[in-house]
């Protein structure tokens, strides 16, 4: 129908006709109460004659009138006159996307600006539930305020017989038609595999178009296309567009990342959120980023390796042609030299696992990429922008990294409780010798490897070629040191030096003798040592050691002959990964240096986390709370709650949060300024204990969950203790300590006060927690070399049982008492059926899926990284936020000059 200038419908008078289409009629109105300018769209017939759709739509409706955003077409009303059903939104007055993208690309900073206010839009509505589902250039208005994305979520309507093209998508302003007849390929064009296939589309589904919206505003060209429908549909489902790169050389590499990762064809590979994508897109779009942008190369001394500025020269190329599986971008550097410095990131996504390790020469550089299904080993040349996997490397240990043979053609690493080693260039991997918790290894030209193959213990040479492991070193009783680990060799081959540690009588708080010694091939016993660092040294030529104070790299003159320091440390690089920012094991250099002037050190991104559920097969459930520096929650008996440790991340400093599981109001349960961690519920959910380390009394705390009252400290034989579990009746609480002959021990507080020790043995035994019954103690030990999961009777002695096999972590009980749920090595949730009785009887481990939980598994401070629904069938799993950015890898070429200045 057409409707003559003058004509009313309710309060709105039509002033004049701004478009029609199949889709429907839109007017330049005038609102005679407000006496303003607004846009009047009249309903197709087939919408206003179906009772049911309609009233449908008038509810969508009302849900995107109260989206109120500035980058939103604000829906102002919906009305019914005369069988005339229609809509009443906000005039805007410019142009289209899909009119400028005539024009050709837009300006790098137009497509940032623009892309960031869409997303944030997009973000806003999906906090509300409201999905798009027909996001295209013609539904963007660009305004002198910015895009304004129109008719948000009223594609939602659109049912099995009506095209694909947005029944509601005609422009409120333009002077044409926007969705005519013959434009299905248009809209096809930006929809997402899943809506094509028939498939619910949801908040992913905007971002895959989204995605396509950029990319087409930054090359001028459609991400997909085709002759036809069908070839169009076969695009979108089966091929990736070509790399934004190289259709428009100067986009920024990192934009490309960004929007290659929006056009996954898996909805469960792209960025999970808006939220996500809009701090991606600010990101790039920082004054001083730099993403894509190449630094100045300093002046080189003579001398200095040449292949150096090769590859210097390579990365200045290779950001203009990056590669769709790798992302690689100059990095703004604080330096005062100005050395070249680039990053290197995981392959899309994975995250990097551990610390990287570069060749000898230089050339390469190593290191363990993970995901939820696997971690494996990777390999980047660094005049090259390809990352290569590691055929036979699966399994691969976060917690050691790989290291090189000398001449850089071979690689040993750690993987399921062995040292094995693998041709650079790929073929068979050689199994060499056990190493159940593996800390560390080097190689010297003369083919002979040093490791660690446990967490406790000396080190132990080995042929590179295999043979018999002997030891190296020996531990020290009278200074009570209890491991040696993360060996490297210095220039001759012979000398070597390690990481010790030495009980100093607390352990359970964390404090340990720790000093770096100087051993020798050739004879037993110490012939240095080095003052306390938080990492082990690594020799460097021309003549320094690197180590780290915190997350500060140091350089240090060293006196190969004295076998000792020669000068002060001066800082080489900062934001390193150490053991107390990044979860990796205690001693653990966050970098890697070849012989030849080439550093390489991971980033520490304090990178958020959510409380995530899941069900058995591995699929999301939805989440509890917001993003936050998360760690050990537990699940309260009924399931409402969350109790978890928060960290500020302004001040480091950790508190425990009480989250309501059915709304977003989370409440701070500890105030003192000490750090407060590791919350166990009693088992009738009315009492909350933790660890506290106020400085005037640390201890285990108890205070009633409600937050009333003040916190209680439980007996002082807990001062050093963590606090595992509650058994079911409340007459136990099961808490983690230490003693120096014993290592960690499982102990018992009685509600008289009296403490018991139930498990010490030589070996380590951690995460205990009681069956539902409280007849069995599940706990893990690494009495077989590594860590696994038991059972053993409780509170009477009995028999014990070994659960897992492989690797087994933080164990926990469904509430029938029938299944045993624990962490792999690798990760992977499994599950255990258990028979009840008077004798334990248990099935084998079954997988389930797996989680890409980070930092340590066998942590005291971080031992919870997922909690078990009372019925066994959900899991909420603190896991990295979807879509932050991986922690990348810095590489800075010819290092050494900056301090030879």
């Amino acid at each position: 129908m057409t409707l003559a200038s003058g004509t009313r419908l309710g309060p709105y008078e039509v002033l004049g006709p701004l478009g029609a289409g199949a889709m429907g009629e839109v007017y330049r109105a005038r609102d005679t109460r407000l006496e303003r300018t607004v846009a009047l769209k009249v309903l197709p017939s087939a919408l206003a004659a179906d009772a049911d759709r309609r009233a449908r739509f008038e509810r969508e409706a009302r849900a995107v009138s109260s989206l109120n955003h500035p980058h939103i077409c604000t829906l102002h009303d919906i009305g019914r006159q005369d069988g005339i059903d229609f809509l009443v939104m906000e005039y805007l007055d410019g142009e289209t996307l899909a009119d400028r993208l005539k024009k050709g690309p837009l300006p790098t900073d137009a497509v940032l600006r623009y892309g960031v206010q869409i997303a944030d839009a997009l973000d806003k509505a999906h906090r509300q539930g409201v999905v798009h589902r027909d996001l295209k250039p013609g539904n963007v208005m660009l305004t002198k305020s910015g895009a304004k994305l129109l008719d948000f979520g009223l594609a939602k309507l659109q049912g099995p017989q009506i095209s694909a093209g947005s029944m509601l998508s005609a422009l409120p302003t333009g002077e044409k038609p926007l969705t005519e007849a013959g434009t299905l390929l248009g809209t096809f064009q930006y929809m997402a595999p899943e809506q094509l296939e028939g498939k619910e589309a949801d908040a992913r589904s905007d971002i895959f178009a989204l995605g396509a919206v950029v990319y087409e505003m930054a090359t001028g060209r459609r991400a997909f296309e085709g002759k036809s429908q069908a070839s169009l549909i076969a695009a979108i489902l089966e091929h990736d567009p070509p790399p934004m790169t190289t259709v428009q050389p100067l986009t920024p590499p990192a934009l490309d990342r960004v929007v290659r990762t929006c056009l996954a064809k898996d909805p469960d590979e792209r960025w999970q959120s808006a939220h996500d994508l809009v701090a991606e897109l600010r990101w790039i779009a920082e004054p001083g980023s730099q993403a894509g942008v190449v630094a100045p190369v300093a002046a080189r001394r003579r001398g200095r390796t040449p292949w150096i500025v090769a590859v210097a020269l390579v990365l200045a190329v290779a950001m203009l042609s990056l590669m769709p599986f790798a992302s690689c971008r100059l990095l703004p550097t604080k330096s005062r030299w100005g050395e070249v410095r680039f990053a290197v990131f995981p392959p899309t996504g994975g995250a990097l696992a551990g610390t990287p390790a570069l060749s000898p020469d230089g050339r390469r550089v190593a290191f363990v990429a993970s995901d939820r299904d696997r971690a494996v080993l990777v390999v980047r040349a660094l005049d090259s922008l390809a990352l290569r996997s590691l055929v036979g490397t699966e399994g691969a240990s976060a917690n050691a990294p790989p290291f090189w043979s000398p001449d850089s053609r071979h690689i040993a690493f750690f993987a399921r409780g062995k040292l094995k080693r693998i041709d650079v260039q790929g073929g068979p991997v050689q199994v060499l010798a056990d190493a159940a918790e593996a800390r560390g290894g080097a190689w010297n030209a003369e083919g002979t490897i040093l490791y660690a193959p446990r967490t406790t213990g000396p080190l132990f040479r080995l042929p590179a070629a295999g043979g018999t492991p002997a030891a190296a070193t020996e531990l020290d009783p009278g200074r009570r040191e209890f491991s040696h680990r993360w060996p490297g060799f210095l220039a001759d081959g012979r000398h070597f030096l390690y990481w010790v540690e030495a009980d100093t009588g607390n352990l359970a708080l964390g404090v340990a003798g720790r000093e770096i010694q100087v051993g020798s091939l050739d004879e037993k016993g110490v012939l240095g040592r080095f003052p306390s660092a938080q990492s082990t040294a690594v020799y460097a030529a021309p003549g320094y050691v690197l180590f780290q104070r915190g997350a500060v790299l140091m350089a240090q003159p060293f006196d190969s002959r004295k076998l000792r320091p020669a000068g002060d440390p001066t800082p080489v690089g900062e934001a390193v990964a150490s053991a107390e920012g990044a979860g990796m094991p205690f001693g653990a250099p966050g970098f890697s240096v070849s012989q030849n002037g080439v550093l390489a050190y991971r980033v520490t991104e304090r990178l958020e986390s959510r409380l995530t559920w899941f069900d058995r097969l591995g699929r999301r459930l939805g989440a509890i709370g917001g993003p936050a520096l998360y760690r050990n929650h537990r699940l309260s008996p009924d399931g409402g709650r969350v109790a978890v440790a928060r960290v500020d991340p302004g001040t480091d400093k950790s508190d425990i949060w009480i989250l309501d599981a059915a709304r977003d109001a989370p409440l701070r349960f500890t105030l003192d300024p000490g750090d407060a961690s590791l919350p166990v519920w009693s088992r009738d959910g009315r009492r909350i204990v933790f660890n506290s380390e106020r400085s005037a009394a640390p201890g285990l705390y108890e205070k009633l969950a409600s937050g009333a009252g003040s916190e209680q400290m439980l007996s002082p034989a807990t001062k050093a203790a963590f606090p595992l579990d509650w058994s079911p009746d409340g007459r136990y609480l099961a808490f983690l300590f230490s003693r120096p002959e014993t290592r960690g021990n499982i102990g018992v507080l009685t509600t008289s006060g009296a403490t018991q020790v139930p498990i010490e043995t030589v070996a380590d035994e951690v995460q205990a927690q009681f069956s539902p019954d409280g007849r069995w103690l599940a706990y893990c030990s690494d009495e077989t070399g590594g860590y696994e999961v038991y059972v053993r009777a409780f509170p009477s002695p009995g028999g014990k049982w070994q659960v897992s096999g492989g690797g087994g972590y933080e164990p926990r009980w469904r509430r029938d008492g029938k299944e045993l749920f624990y962490l792999s090595s690798d990760r992977k949730l499994m599950a255990v059926t258990v028979r009840p009785g008077d004798v334990f009887e248990a099935g084998p481990p079954t997988a389930l899926f797996g989680t890409a939980v980070t930092g340590a598994l066998q942590g005291w401070e971080n031992s919870n990284h997922y909690d078990v629904s009372a019925d066994g069938q959900r899991f909420l799993i603190n896991m990295p936020t979807e879509g932050s950015p991986a922690s990348p890898i810095t590489v800075v070429l010819d290092w050494p000059a900056a301090l030879e200045r």
